[in-house]
């Protein structure tokens, strides 16, 4: 009998896996390749170093990544939440979160640049950040739940309204650098994350809208390419939504006035080829393969990249280093050449930054994709009022326990629960994806739990100790 009983127990862990997934992840992408030389160690290594040299607490349990010694942007503060949520590092995720939240401006978005802790030196926001923080928490909702002190999917609908409302421009679905600047007439392809958009219409019951603001940055990078006769998916770092060059980018001191492939547009190719991973979008695809290819056959190989490039391809920068490296990178996941990607991997492993705050945090973001663990989590591939329950993933955690269980279902399912003796214990309606049962007036033994959405239904056991 006890061995029957633990053989029940430990089917039943591996039934009920906790929704929080425990680095490393170890996805495999269902498109694409993964490099053959992977390690989540050299993720967690990077991370380590990440965090020690450019996160700092403040008070409150707020915490700021370090720009330089006195600043913090926003753009960091969102690669942070990024970071610490794949790696589950609750507690600097939620400090870096509140530090957001202290240093928003009107609209809701954070001011992009403080000194220290709290005081503002760079007025309104810089949508880059927005759409990676508003991304990194759907994915804490997946990873923790939002029943605790921070409400992590509530936070995230409401900065998604905030970007839709602000940092969209209204009536064409150009995706605007910052909520109180910039339009069709000057665009960052760069901050292009045509992934997160259709995450986003899954989580707030938008698609329509998301997927044409995501169809809108292909036109626009496409548009850049072609009018600037550009090799390889080199767009420049600012453009207009014609794809020519914006007139406003030289009086904003842009490095030359935005027309060359440099530290702003070296990210286009890691946030494009997430779209190909996790969505198999054929758009990202030929672009994606596009750039690697401009490095595996233009270039003869990823040891030879520089940091900068005019869009035919021309040479003008003069270092080797992670921004431009691991986003090549990144692409040649979408490549179709295995040893190209290995040695690209390889490439972005030797690069050594630890002191530069760009440079790093970039390779430790690259790195997490690469390697498995920037994943799309299943609680943003279906609608929140459109979910089918044979389909979604049913989770409950901790099993077994000694008196609360956490549910992941539906919203507006039914949750009942049943004794080791068949007899009705508790029924009640969900509010949101995360219920709360609390057995502990109960005797221990085996529980069923059976949610029930419509006319489907899902049983699951569980043990009570």
């Amino acid at each position: 009998m006890k061995n029957l009983f633990l053989l029940v127990t430990i089917f039943l862990c591996y039934e009920n896996y906790s929704q929080t997934k425990p680095f490393p992840a170890n996805f495999i992408f269902n498109n694409g390749l993964m490099a053959t030389n992977k390690n989540s160690l050299d993720a967690t290594d990077n991370y380590n170093t990440w965090k020690s040299n450019f996160t700092e607490a403040c008070s409150n349990g707020r915490w700021r990544v370090k720009f330089n010694s006195s600043e913090t942007v926003s753009e960091g503060i969102a690669y942070g939440m990024l970071l610490s949520v794949y790696k589950g590092d609750k507690d600097l995720f939620d400090g870096l979160w509140l530090y957001y939240k202290d240093n928003v401006n009107s609209n809701g978005v954070m001011n992009w640049k403080i000194k220290g802790c709290s005081e503002v030196v760079g007025n309104n926001g810089a949508t880059d950040a927005e759409l990676d923080a508003a991304f990194a928490l759907i994915v804490a909702d997946y990873q923790w739940g939002s029943i605790g002190s921070i409400n992590y999917k509530n936070d995230a609908k409401t900065l998604i309204a905030a970007i839709k409302t602000h940092e969209v421009e209204a009536n064409t679905f150009v995706l605007k650098p910052g909520d109180d600047f910039g339009q069709s007439q000057i665009i960052n392809p760069s901050y292009f994350s045509p992934a997160y958009y259709r995450a986003f219409g899954a989580f707030t019951n938008d698609t329509a809208f998301w997927n044409a603001v995501a169809s809108k940055s292909y036109v626009i990078i496409n548009n850049n390419l072609t009018v600037n006769n550009a090799v390889g998916g080199l767009v420049s770092d600012w453009c207009e939504a014609s794809g020519n060059y914006s007139p406003e980018a030289q009086p904003r001191g842009y490095v030359n006035a935005g027309k060359t492939y440099t530290y702003d547009a070296c990210r286009t190719p890691w946030r494009i080829a997430v779209d190909y991973l996790w969505y198999g979008t054929p758009d990202a695809k030929t672009y994606s393969k596009k750039a690697s290819d401009f490095v595996r056959i233009t270039l003869g190989g990823t040891t030879n990249i520089k940091d900068g490039y005019n869009q035919n391809g021309t040479l003008i920068g003069q270092w080797h280093n992670a921004p431009f490296v691991g986003a090549f990178a990144c692409a040649a996941m979408a490549g179709e050449n295995q040893a190209h990607l290995d040695a690209s991997y390889a490439d972005l492993k030797s690069t050594n930054e630890p002191g530069n705050y760009f440079n790093h945090t970039l390779k430790t973001l690259y790195s997490f994709l690469l390697t498995g663990n920037f994943y799309l989590p299943p609680t943003a591939t279906l609608s929140n009022d459109d979910f089918d329950i044979e389909k979604s993933e049913i989770t409950l955690y901790p099993n077994p326990s000694a008196d609360k269980f956490i549910i992941y279902a539906p919203e507006n399912s039914t949750i009942t629960v049943f004794s080791p003796q068949g007899n009705l214990i508790s029924e009640q309606k969900t509010l949101s994806e995360n219920t709360e049962i609390n057995l502990a007036n109960q005797s221990s033994g085996l529980y069923l739990i059976k949610i029930t959405n419509g006319t489907k239904s899902v049983t699951k056991k569980v043990i009570l100790k």
